[in-house]
């Protein structure tokens, strides 16, 4: 029988993303809202046409990615992945020699499911009528991306990839923390990868919510999302992590389920108020105590009408400072709920090695022009200097209605 857990600690985060290839740099970029890695790139349609489409998004340099084509052949989106599991990996074998690895699990988010593999082999079937030799369709079962984790770390506690769109990755959050919660794990290798593949950016130009500049969200010009790619790792432990001095504990966490359409959010963002709501309950927190909240932001008219309405009802008497960092990453899919959960540790972190428990958060990236029709925010500008730091929330509101918001702070907060 495990004893009852009362806290659960996230370590330092591995990342990958265009924006910056270890959480420093991916923070630092943030805080400058810079959109380097922001670029031009075709897609290719599968089929008897070769004619490709040109899209900005947030693709990684070919030369930042590790070749691992000798364990998984064609598969950009674990490529990403190994590379941002490369930099817990000392944690990973920290909680490994304090608990044995069947006590570790693993809680992958992911929209992918092997489509480079399956893009690359529909293609070469196109021109020569039959599949590569090495195409296998186990590449594509949503449950690789779990099993390739647990491999690469050698762990063989219980393994799940978690598929809720671009909630995906912070819903498996809260499964790692219920897995260890439960007595089943006593830490969990929790986050999400994802890849701007073909698939992606031709499946969201058909939507007709694919931007053609770079995403502006809250913005009254924004015309909708850049797309992007990129991993965030965690690990989830019962106990404090050597090297993680800051103590950053998983405060609470809420989830929703509105069903409201396969694509488009519930405009009145009812469902997102729940989630966050929820959250707040479960962290034992009220609306005041948030500092930060990174916002799910996508620049769509009508992800950021909802998100602005149900901030609004949750925040009713209080203004924290909130931010969308999808302008400089490109929207992550899968990855995103991770990879901006990422940004509010390292903001916590940073202010909680500050005398005053001070610190800057990622600006808020737009051309400033406010859309009326919309609640009022507190978005984060240049002239927001560092401020008192010990609660954030992050949200994540994807397709078909999964809403997911988690709440950190530092320990004690």
């Amino acid at each position: 029988m495990q004893n009852k857990v009362s806290q659960i600690y996230l370590s330092r985060p591995g990342i990958l993303c265009c924006a910056g290839d270890s959480p420093d740099a991916f923070f630092d970029a943030a805080l400058r809202g810079s959109q380097h890695g922001i670029k031009p790139v075709t897609a290719d349609r599968v089929g008897p046409s070769s004619e490709g489409r040109n899209f900005l998004a947030g693709r990684i340099a070919e030369g930042d990615l590790p070749d691992i084509s000798h364990e998984v052949p064609k598969n950009r989106s674990f490529r990403i992945a190994a590379a941002a599991l490369e930099q817990i990996r000392g944690t990973v074998e920290q909680v490994r020699s304090a608990c044995g690895s069947e006590r570790i699990g693993v809680c992958a988010g992911s929209c992918d499911n092997g489509s480079e593999a399956s893009f690359l082999a529909h293609k070469a079937y196109y021109a020569g009528g039959a599949f590569p030799a090495d195409y296998d369709l186990r590449f594509q079962g949503a449950s690789f991306t779990a099993e390739y984790i647990a491999h690469a770390l050698g762990v063989s506690g219980p393994a799940f990839t978690v598929a809720a769109a671009c909630a995906s990755s912070a819903a498996s959050i809260i499964k790692g923390a219920q897995l260890i919660k439960a007595g089943l794990c006593d830490a969990v290798i929790v986050g999400g990868t994802d890849i701007a593949s073909e698939t992606v950016l031709l499946g969201f130009s058909a939507l007709e919510a694919v931007s053609d500049g770079v995403s502006n969200p809250f913005s009254k010009n924004r015309k909708g999302i850049t797309l992007g790619e990129g991993a965030a790792f965690f690990v989830l432990s019962r106990e404090p992590l050597k090297g993680d001095g800051s103590g950053i504990e998983l405060l609470g966490y809420g989830e929703s389920a509105d069903a409201f359409h396969m694509t488009a959010p519930r405009a009145d963002g009812s469902g997102a108020v729940r989630a966050m709501r929820e959250a707040l309950s479960n962290a034992g927190k009220k609306p005041d105590d948030i500092d930060y909240v990174n916002l799910h932001g996508t620049g769509t008219p009508l992800n950021d009408s909802m998100e602005a309405l149900a901030l609004a009802a949750v925040f009713p008497a209080s203004a924290p400072l909130v931010s969308s960092t999808k302008p400089v990453t490109g929207h992550t899919l899968g990855a995103a709920g991770a990879l901006e959960l990422a940004l509010c540790w390292m903001a916590l972190d940073a202010a909680s090695k500050n005398a005053e428990g001070k610190g800057k958060v990622p600006l808020h990236c737009w051309d400033g022009v406010s859309d009326g029709e919309l609640p009022p925010l507190h978005l984060v500008g240049k002239e927001d200097g560092a401020q008192k730091l010990r609660i954030c929330m992050s949200n994540s509101f994807a397709f078909g209605g999964c809403n997911v918001s988690l709440v950190i702070g530092a320990a004690g907060g």
